[in-house]
């Protein structure tokens, strides 16, 4: 059976470190770090994952400020709130809760916010930051299937990792990270819904990550013994069950170890993300 591993005691265990670190800094009279996020319109599943972050961000001891704007709102006002979070002291760090509605430019978006406040790293010059090796942040998603690799002692130099998607999100930013002589120093292999045959690729994995967003749509079949994986995807199936990327009852007996959904990769999203936050602080 496959070892799990599990974000959610590995998130508390960060956020746990985070609240310790933030409350010896004021002690001492400093102010907290502050975490903005921006929202625009009303996704469900939006507001369920920006109510966790403020939650947990107020736990640690997080300033947090949430601007939300309508479903209506122009591209001019979304860029004006963008600009005021960016020149807002008391945020170190601010989120554009994604998806946006139709007809918002995201490019454009993303790219108002300040670099220096970019706690999501999606803007484009610190994704070039990591190409050319001198990153200021990671993408939280891929940052945290990091950390749950080096957590649970699984190697990654030389091991033939595959990807499922190529968002900048995680696909691409992760990528980079697998196959950087710093980070993973791996063999990356980055396929994607365009790539005939994928089970060419995926069986070859020492480690697989799937980020496509498609319900249990790798079967064991696709995998050699040994694998081992990391879910990304959060689905619900016909049922209105939640569920990964990855069939986790066929997979989890022939693979060397396995991220669970829902308690794997998501919670360590909203720690690397609040990490981000703590990190752009101390370099304000």
């Amino acid at each position: 059976m496959a070892q799990i591993l599990d974000g959610k005691a590995l998130s508390g265990q960060i956020l746990e470190n985070l609240k310790t670190d933030i409350a010896h800094t004021v002690a001492e009279g400093a102010p907290p770090p502050g975490l903005g996020i921006l929202t625009v319109g009303n996704n469900p599943a939006s507001r369920t994952y920006v109510r966790n972050k403020l939650k947990k961000a107020a736990r640690a001891g997080f300033y947090t400020r949430h601007i939300s704007l309508p479903q209506q709102a122009t591209q001019a006002e979304v860029l004006e709130a963008v600009r005021t979070l960016n020149t807002d002291p008391a945020v170190h760090g601010f989120i554009v809760q994604l998806p946006l509605p139709q007809g918002l430019d995201e490019d454009q978006i993303l790219s108002a916010v300040s670099p220096a406040k970019d706690a999501d790293g999606f803007h484009p010059e610190n994704l070039g930051r990591i190409v050319a090796g001198h990153p200021r942040i990671f993408p939280a998603t891929p940052a945290g299937v990091m950390r749950l690799l080096r957590a649970y002692e699984i190697p990654t130099e030389g091991k033939h990792v595959v990807i499922a998607g190529r968002s900048r999100i995680v696909g691409k930013p992760l990528s980079l990270m697998m196959a950087d002589r710093e980070g993973g120093n791996a063999a990356v292999t980055l396929i994607h819904s365009r790539v005939p045959g994928p089970e060419r690729f995926t069986r070859q994995a020492d480690i697989f990550v799937s980020a496509v967003g498609r319900p249990r749509l790798w079967k064991a079949g696709h995998f050699r013994p040994g694998v081992t994986i990391i879910d990304v995807g959060i689905n619900y199936d016909e049922e209105g069950n939640l569920c990964g990327d990855v069939d986790f009852p066929s997979v989890e007996p022939m693979a060397r170890a396995i991220t669970p959904v829902p308690g794997g990769v998501g919670p360590m999203t909203v720690a690397m993300l609040l990490e981000n936050v703590w990190r752009l602080w101390k370099e304000s």
